[in-house]
């Protein structure tokens, strides 16, 4: 299973193939002409390691590259492969997020934009503390309350990728049933719908609702994500979440698919302005019912029962 730095890699490391095979060159050429082994050649192409941005550069001036962007692009690339391995915010937390999860930060950190579809909870970008405190709760249940408490700090700090500059753009499509599934308790649920209405208003961001009425749709196979990052889409990336672990995909026949699947989603979808009138209502609803809950049933009298 490849992760989010391994994407990377690979990628350019596909990219730098190619230019070798139209430039017409064995990899032991190459790296004779480059000055190396012809088994750095072959750990570059493959993605078993890193690659240096002048190492890069070296490669497409042996393989005669000259489009500038292209070679702005494929250094950006490897600049974003270093920079990986440098310590980031998560660090912190290195010994309780698995690699998965630590990749994904990585990626949503990098991208500039991200479209995800969700039909079970709130995007991690979109919760509250108290609304991911509960669903982190339901789902590790056996770890420790201070380590739920940490993984709650994580999720909430990834958020600040909404406040930078530029700020990633998220466009989320939400299935009714995330809306209308209580997490917790009226009172978090009312809380973190509000805050969807809020963080929704915000011009970076937009959220759509699939209402239950618009019938079956694509997405039931299941939430995903795609991030895109600069310079060129030859870099999108889905992610498909597991119990488990996570999966990347970026072969770009999964890429259209998922990018087709997800424009298809946002067409059926309420508008945004419609879309948090919708969340807003709902919320409401939840209030009232927090303020007003029902009256537990007086048991009959004994003697009533005989009537």
């Amino acid at each position: 299973m490849q992760y989010g730095p391994a994407v990377r890699r690979r990628k350019l490391g596909e990219e730098l193939r190619r230019q070798r095979d139209i430039a017409g060159l064995t990899s032991g050429e190459a790296g004779r002409l480059a000055g190396w082994h012809q088994s750095k050649v072959s750990r570059i192409e493959t993605g078993r390691s890193g690659v240096k941005a002048e190492d890069v550069t070296r490669l497409l001036d042996v393989y005669g590259v000259t489009d500038p962007e292209l070679r702005s692009l494929l250094v950006a690339l490897a600049n974003s492969d270093a920079n990986g391995g440098q310590r980031a915010w998560w660090h912190a937390y290195r010994e309780l997020l698995p690699s998965a999860y630590r990749d994904f930060i990585s990626l949503e950190a990098e991208a500039v934009r991200a479209r995800t579809l969700e039909t079970l909870v709130v995007p991690g970008l979109l919760q509250t503390a108290r609304y991911a405190r509960a669903v982190t709760r339901a789902a590790l249940g056996a770890l420790p309350a201070r380590r739920i408490d940490e993984l709650v700090d994580v999720r909430i700090a990834r958020q600040d990728v909404l406040r930078a500059n530029p700020p990633l753009e998220l466009h989320a499509v939400l299935d009714e049933a995330v809306l209308r599934r209580e997490v917790e308790s009226p009172e978090v649920m009312a809380e973190q719908l509000e805050h969807l209405v809020t963080v929704g208003s915000l011009p970076q961001v937009r959220v759509q609702v699939l209402p239950f009425a618009h019938g079956m749709h694509i997405g039931v196979t299941g939430p995903f994500v795609i991030f895109s990052f600069p310079l060129s889409d030859d870099l999108d990336v889905v992610v498909l979440d597991h119990l488990t672990s996570s999966l990347y995909l970026e072969r770009n026949e999964d890429l259209r698919a998922y990018s087709e699947a997800f424009d298809t989603l946002r067409g059926r979808a309420l508008p945004c302005d419609e879309s948090l009138a919708f969340i807003a209502a709902i919320g409401d609803s939840l209030r009232r019912r927090n303020a007003h809950p029902p009256r537990t049933p007086r048991p009959p009298h004994p003697l009533s029962t005989l009537h």
